[in-house]
């Protein structure tokens, strides 16, 4: 990627819908079992997760919450 089109930094959290939710996971699972990237649109910006990308599962509690974490990272370069 050059410099020109070097993306800005993102922190979004973004709430949908149950059934958006659960489409959403279902086509990420699709993707995973076919060894496919996996694209999706978060507020309004098309993201394109690559094969090679690493997931993990975060559990957080503190402050009377608790939060569940599904994540998926990849390098940009």
């Amino acid at each position: 990627m050059s410099t020109g089109t070097r993306k800005r930094a993102r922190d979004v959290e973004k709430d949908y819908p149950l059934p958006q939710f659960i489409e959403k996971l279902r086509r990420l699972a699709d993707a995973l079992e076919n060894g496919e990237r996996f694209e999706i649109q978060i507020a309004n910006e098309r993201i394109s997760v690559p094969v090679r990308a690493q997931y993990n599962i975060e559990h957080e509690r503190g402050d009377g919450e608790e939060e569940i974490e599904f994540q998926i990272k990849w390098s940009i370069t």
